[in-house]
């Protein structure tokens, strides 16, 4: 028993981390992030690599029922191989703690054999994950990245009529464009996967490698009277407290410092993805625009002058502006005016200029409601709009490029469970 107890706390010592973030704990996952950072341990991409299971977010939604939160939580957790262990994170300044709980949990073996779905046992707060191990120069071309189903098997839950075989979906049949007979296979990706929207679940119709439709199913969370995390400086501004413009300047960089992370990661630049998000991390910690600028512009210059990079997402997801327009669509998606590379390079841009804003002290102007993802005083959030677009940039496309034009639009569903109090955002025309 003894050598098996020092056998299971030697392979467990650096744990592999599987996140499961809900709308509205974009707080919590950057917390938990940084700490996985910290001491570097590995976010994995699915239940069958994991050690420890994080869930980050509200527990009200554990009881739910089929296609709910407590549901994908449940099945996550039943397909993590023994030994095991979980916490589930609601409190950003005890993430340490609660990392601390589950490794001991994992050494002593407390979970190995429970499968049942029951709520975890810490009380801990969490933050997603990024699974940048690697330490290359230059991205590497996706090949299927994020071909996983991670509702732990439930292929068929959209109503699609179709068997498993070892897990896995079987194909149907239908007509492809030129009138031939391809097998059809239905592939939902999400709500958890690495460097992938919280709460986002994609399902895809594939013929060959080819995606044929493209349905956006957010996952339901209870509202929240909170405001989404990124958008919070501009919300506190309209609603009468004083927030500086650096304050506001230091969230926009740290966002789209976030959102860069995630593309860089999808394309297979996990080095580049692990320095962006390093420097995220300095941002929400308050360094001096000054330190932020010194690391901001060699990441910069890096993306840009990166021939690969711009040639794996270059012509992918293309959306012009007039048509974003039409659809509602606000902040970098419309001003990019083309494709993912085009996008990135926007966020690039506002990297720069908001780094070098971060110290500023005057009074953020309340009539600029402009988040990061683009304008917070319409009916519709801006990133209602960007996952209203997302369907007829994927039809079409190659499946080992739908993660890329997701990340290069990175819409947040915590803006979707958002209810703001009466009169708290007004319309400046």
């Amino acid at each position: 028993m003894e050598l098996k107890r020092t056998l299971v706390r030697a392979a467990v010592s650096r744990p592999g981390v599987l996140l499961a973030v809900s709308p509205g704990a974009t707080r919590q996952r950057l917390a938990v992030e940084a700490e996985l950072a910290r001491r570097g341990w590995a976010c994995v991409g699915g239940p069958a690599e994991a050690d420890l299971f994080v869930i980050l977010g509200d527990r009200e939604g554990e009881d739910e029922g089929e296609g709910g939160e407590g549901d994908w939580v449940a099945a996550l957790w039943q397909g993590i191989p023994a030994p095991k262990a979980r916490v589930w994170v609601t409190d950003p300044g005890r993430v340490a703690d609660a990392l601390d709980s589950g490794l001991a949990d994992l050494v002593r073996g407390e979970h190995g054999n429970d499968h049942a779905p029951d709520a975890p046992d810490s009380h801990h707060e969490h933050h997603e994950h990024h699974e940048h191990q690697q330490n290359g120069d230059h991205p590497t071309p996706p090949s299927d990245h994020g071909g996983h189903d991670m509702h732990g098997g439930h292929h068929g839950h959209a109503g699609h009529d179709m068997g498993l075989v070892e897990g896995l979906p079987m194909a149907d049949r239908a007509d492809d464009r030129d009138g031939l007979r391809l097998d059809v296979l239905h592939v939902p990706l999400g709500p958890v996967l690495a460097d992938w929207p919280a709460g986002l679940i994609l399902r895809l119709t594939l013929q060959g490698d080819l995606v044929q439709e493209a349905t956006v199913e957010p996952v339901t969370a209870p509202p929240s009277p909170h405001p989404p995390f990124w958008d919070e400086p501009w919300l506190r501004a309209v609603s009468g407290e004083h927030i500086s413009r650096g304050d506001a300047a230091r969230r926009l960089c740290a966002a789209h410092l976030d959102s860069l992370g995630r593309f860089f990661a999808v394309a297979g630049w996990d080095g580049m993805a692990a320095r962006t998000h390093h420097v995220r991390d300095r941002a929400l910690a308050g360094a001096a625009a000054a330190e932020l600028t010194s690391l901001v512009r060699p990441l910069i210059r890096r993306a840009q002058r990166s021939r690969t990079l711009r040639w794996l997402t270059t012509g992918l997801g293309t959306l012009p502006a007039e048509q974003a327009r039409q659809r509602g669509v606000t902040g970098p998606a419309l001003l990019a005016d083309g494709d993912a590379y085009n996008r990135m390079l926007v966020w690039l841009d506002a990297v720069g200029r908001s780094a070098a804003d971060c110290d500023v002290t005057e009074a953020l102007d309340p009539a600029e409601v402009v988040g990061p993802r683009g304008k917070l005083d319409t009916p519709v959030p801006p990133s209602r709009a960007l996952l209203d677009s997302l369907p007829r940039l994927l039809e079409g496309t190659e499946f080992a490029c739908a993660r890329i034009i997701v990340a290069s639009l990175d819409p947040d569903l915590d803006e979707l469970t958002h209810v703001p109090a009466p009169g708290t955002v007004h319309s400046h025309g």
